[in-house]
Order: structure tokens, then sequence, then C-alpha cells
């Protein structure tokens, strides 16, 4: 009972009239960023961090995490009707969504979608519930060696199980924790790699980098590669689907929830992971495989289902261990950080309003998520019109100011737009910001946390070894590079053996 006193009073936190509103405008701003292709959550969340510094600090949070798990759902509605992702979670959405959609079921398909979202979400919130206080408390016996090797472990785990090439990954987040090295010294106050800038003695602000690399740098590479985005919409119909549409689908929703849930809470998972191995487990369980790709309504119930799940479960490790699990979470670490709260064990005992709040506001989120998504369709294929030429100079602008006002300084939107260039050129050259912005957040947890604890074991890292969390640590980030070298080999074995078979005629 002890339990469920706190969690309760979340609830009366979450519905408190300001709260509400917030999250009705965050849900409803996901929406609309997940329609518009390619800029998504991370990079929407970032622009507005200015803006949630003058909020109350609960309602900045809950409307952030509304503006995530809405732009999931809303990157469906493209991915169905037009096959473009509005966000990447959804591009696997849109093999079997689109295909269903030229079949005359677009609203079927869309239904499913919602549904699948609302579920996976749901299911994971309650997880959450229990699971995270017990994190937490697990992780108050958690000192400088353990948050060491956690915090080594999660930047690895970023950088080898995210999309894209693990060796560009490596790079990028080592470029993060050099960014993440430059001001005071974190233990003796001396200044370092400021090149002699009294702007750079306190480091770069993460609201400079986020911004920089997500909003300015997607800015920049959306009004390359989706300017000449258009497709002739077909009708949507019917939007609720059938008995047998339900039935067809309910497998997939059980195994998508739990994939989402697991993927979620690792670092480097997330939607884009959960949804491409929830295709992946609902391809391999079906009696009719061929069909995925050509209309296959559980190619669309998995993966939304999972997605959803993982942007629930992604709170855990933020919430509970202060570890963003993704590009997102670290924005939303970001927004905390702003307000003057530090995440991690300490805050389900020292802010449960917060903490059961914004959990709690995601169960309402959902619930007004899937109410509004289906009725708003029309309006957000109007938005999709809209040329990508009239909405980035707008954002570009607002990104502008919204970095001016946190400091005042012109020296932050020159730096900002240096990022963003950069990001823009990792885009074109296949390396993914992700993995720096979150090497850039664990590298300040990583660096004091390894200089305490070398202070404790006199210089030795043979220290490491006698904690036995720690060491559990540290063996699961040695056999992830060992299972990382070996899947390179494997897949450069697997290319390789095709040229060295001879065809038979």
């Amino acid at each position: 009972m002890d339990f469920l006193t706190p969690v309760l009073e979340g609830f009366g936190v979450a519905l408190q009239p300001m709260n509400l509103l917030f999250c009705l405008i965050g849900v409803t701003l996901g929406m609309f960023v997940g329609v518009l292709p390619g800029l998504g959550p991370a990079a929407s969340i970032a622009i507005l961090l200015p803006i949630t510094y003058n909020f109350d600090e609960t309602a900045a949070i809950i409307m952030l995490a509304g503006i995530f798990y809405g732009a999931l759902y809303g990157g469906t509605i493209t991915a169905v009707l037009l096959r473009l992702p509005g966000e990447a979670s959804s591009a696997v959405t849109a093999l079997d969504g689109y295909a269903m959609a030229r079949d005359g079921r677009a609203g079927t398909a869309l239904g499913i979608a919602a549904i699948s979202s609302f579920i996976g979400g749901t299911v994971a919130i309650i997880a959450l519930t229990f699971i995270a206080p017990v994190v937490a408390g697990f992780a108050l016996d958690f000192g400088p060696p353990e948050f060491t090797a956690l915090a080594l472990l999660g930047i690895l785990m970023v950088a080898t199980l995210g999309s894209g090439s693990a060796v560009k990954s490596v790079v990028a987040a080592a470029l993060g924790l050099l960014l993440a090295s430059i001001g005071q010294d974190p233990l003796i106050g001396t200044g370092r790699l400021n090149f002699g800038s009294d702007q750079l003695f306190d480091g770069i602000p993460f609201v400079i980098v986020a911004m920089g690399l997500f909003g300015v740098g997607e800015i920049l590479y959306n009004m390359e590669s989706v300017r000449n985005a258009r497709a002739k919409i077909p009708d949507v119909g019917r939007v609720y689907p059938s008995r047998a549409d339900l039935r067809q689908s309910r497998g997939a929703m059980s195994r998508g929830s739990v994939v989402g849930f697991v993927l979620g809470v690792l670092p480097g998972g997330g939607a884009v992971m959960s949804s491409m191995v929830s295709y992946a487990v609902e391809k391999r369980v079906s009696r009719k495989p061929r069909l995925f790709g050509k209309g296959a309504i559980q190619g669309v119930a998995g993966p939304e289902t999972a997605s959803n799940a993982a942007a629930s479960s992604s709170m855990i490790p933020l919430l509970s261990l202060g570890i963003p699990a993704n590009a997102s979470m670290a924005v939303i670490f970001g927004a905390l950080l702003l307000q003057g709260i530090t995440p991690g064990p300490l805050l389900v005992e020292d802010r449960p309003d917060l903490f059961w709040g914004v959990v709690n506001s995601m169960y309402l989120g959902n619930i007004l998520l899937v109410l509004m998504c289906l009725p708003l369709i029309g309006l957000f294929v109007r938005i999709v019109r809209i040329p990508v030429g009239v909405l980035a100079p707008v954002a570009l602008i607002i990104t502008l100011v919204g970095v001016y006002t946190v400091r005042m300084s012109v020296f932050d939107m020159f730096l900002m737009i240096a990022l963003g260039v950069a990001g823009y050129l990792m885009k074109k050259t296949g390396f993914e910001p992700a993995p720096l912005v979150l090497a850039f957040i664990l590298g300040g947890i990583l660096e004091s946390a390894f200089r305490r604890s070398m202070r404790t074991f006199d210089g030795q890292l043979t220290g490491f070894l006698g904690e036995p969390i720690a060491a559990t640590l540290l063996a699961a980030t040695v056999g992830l590079i060992v299972f990382t070298i070996l899947k390179a080999l494997r897949a450069k074995r697997a290319k390789h053996q095709p040229t060295n078979e001879t065809t038979p005629v």
C-alpha cells in the first residue's frame, strides 16, 4: 500500500489542469512533428528546450515526453499514406502500411496503428510503474565505480547496437567524448581545451549541442532530402478495423509489447531498433511470410506496438539511473538539467511528484493520442503538403532566437550554427549525430566517476574487479565488444561468400 500512495498522488499531479493542458499540447505537437518528414522528436524537443526554461518543471517535462511519443504515431500517417516516414521508426511500418493503402485499406492500417500504439505504450507504462522504482532502489547502491562501468557500457551500446555503421557510430561517440571534455576540469576546476575563449571556459552547454546537431542539422538535411517528396494521397476510407483485423493483429501486438519494452530500456535501442526487430519477429513466426511487404497487417501492428512500448520504457534508465537510452531521452535529460533537476536514483525519493506525475501523464497522453489521431488525419494530410522551403526557415529562426535566450550570447548562436553544419555533414556522410549527443551526455558522468574511482583505488584499475556490480557491467562491456567484432566478421564473410561460389549452369 505504501508503494501505491505516491503512484496515486502522481495521478493527482498529472490531472492538474495546467499539466493536463501541457500533456495535450505535447501529444498534439508530437503528431504534427511526426507528420513532417525527417524532423523527428529529438530535433523538435531540442528546438523547444529554451522555451521550457520558464515553464513549471513538471509541466515542461510532461509536454516534452508527449512530443516524443506523439511523434511516433504522427510519422505513421505519412508512412502509410505516402510511404514517406515522418519519423525513423515508421520506416518499417511503411513497408506493409503503404501496401495496404494501395489496396484501399489505408484506414484499416491507420486504425490498427493507433490501437497498437495505445496498447504498446500502455503496457510499457504499467511495467514502468513497477520496475522503475525497483531499478532506482537498486541503483542507490551505485558508487563511482558502478557509474563508471554503466556509463562506459551505455556509450558502447549506443555506438554498436544503433542503426548504421558501428565504426562510424564509435567515431561519432568519440567526438562526443571530446566535446564533453571542453571547459573546466570537473575535479580541480582548471580550464582545458577552451582555446583561450572565455565563452568556452564553462564548456559547451548541452542545449547548444542538441539544438545544433538535431535542430539546425536536421533542418539543413531535410531541406535537401525531402524537398521533392510529393505523392498522390490515397483515400483513407474506414478507419476502424474489423474484428477479423484485430484478431489477426492480437499476437503481433503482444509480441511487439515485449520486444519494445525490453529494447527500449537498453541504451542504443529505442523505437527504431524495436520496430525493426518486431518486424523481423513477425515475419519469422508468420505462417505466410511472403505476404510481408505486400500488405500484411501484422507488419503494421507489431512494429507500431514495439516502437511505442520502447518510447515508454526508455524512461526507465533516464529517470531511474540518469542514463538516457536514446537521442530523444538525451534531450529530455538536458531539459531536466535546465530545470535544476538531476535524473537518477534519488529522483524517485526526492521528487516523487515529478517522477510519478510524468509517468502517469503518459497514461493520459496515450488516451488523448488514440482519441485525437484518427479524427485529425485529414488535417495532417494537408500539413504534409506544406513545402519544406516554407517550414525550414521558420524553424531555423525559432532555433536561433531560442538559443540566444539561454545565455543572451551571440557566440552561442554562431557555435550552434557551426554544430548544425557539422550535424548536416555527418548525416550526409553516414555518421548519425545520436551517438555523439549521447556520448556527450554520458562523457561527463564517465569522467567524473572514473577519476573519483581512481582516487579510491589509489590509481589501480584492478580495483574495479573487486566491486561485484562494476565487474559484472565491465564483463558485459567486454562481451558486447566481442559480439560486435564477431558480428562484423560474420557479415564480412557472408558478403564475400557468394563471389567464391560457382553458379551451376
